[in-house]
């Protein structure tokens, strides 16, 4: 229960390149510019349709993705490299799928945030229209006893019941 503005502010002093669009029924150009200058990607004023907004964030995410923005994530024990496609933990090489590397890196990407199910099998699986809810939990299983084999370590992937899955050991991870 905040300013976006000041969130945006907060995310762009850590240096966090996470997309951000503001969505306002404020259509001063003062609070534009303020909103873009901040670090904001796009100012979109209602009312406004659902197919654009589709397209703008389609958009924020590409450009997002044509800047080479894979960071190299080091997180606790672990080490992700998605741009060569190196993982480890603890030192050890771990071989993840195309689609763990994708679930993975969205849950890195979000640590601390809870995920919903919905939208990991949009993410993951591209819209996720005919994979079944059970493929999720599978792929979360095996991505867990991957990163987890040999180790003590406590489950960086958690459940969130009824809702979804997050990563982090009590989000600080």
């Amino acid at each position: 229960d905040g300013s976006g503005l000041a969130l945006c502010r907060e995310l762009r002093a850590r240096g966090d390149a996470t997309p951000v669009l503001f969505l306002t029924a404020n259509d001063a150009e003062y609070s534009e510019v303020t909103a873009l200058e901040a670090g904001g990607d796009d100012y979109i004023t209602k009312p406004f349709s659902l197919a654009v907004l589709r397209a703008r964030v389609a958009a924020a995410l590409r450009r997002g993705e044509a800047k080479g923005e894979t960071p190299v994530y080091e997180l606790g024990p672990f080490r992700f490299d998605f741009s060569a496609l190196h993982f480890e933990a603890a030192g050890r090489e771990i071989a993840l799928s195309a689609t763990e590397q994708r679930l993975l890196r969205l849950l890195v990407a979000n640590r601390g945030r809870t995920l919903p199910r919905e939208v990991l099998l949009e993410r993951v699986w591209n819209g996720g229209e005919f994979v079944d809810e059970n493929t999720l939990t599978v792929t979360v299983r095996r991505l867990r006893a991957k990163l987890e084999a040999g180790s003590k370590a406590p489950a960086y992937i958690q459940t969130v019941y009824g809702v979804g899955y997050r990563w982090g050991a009590g989000g600080d991870v």
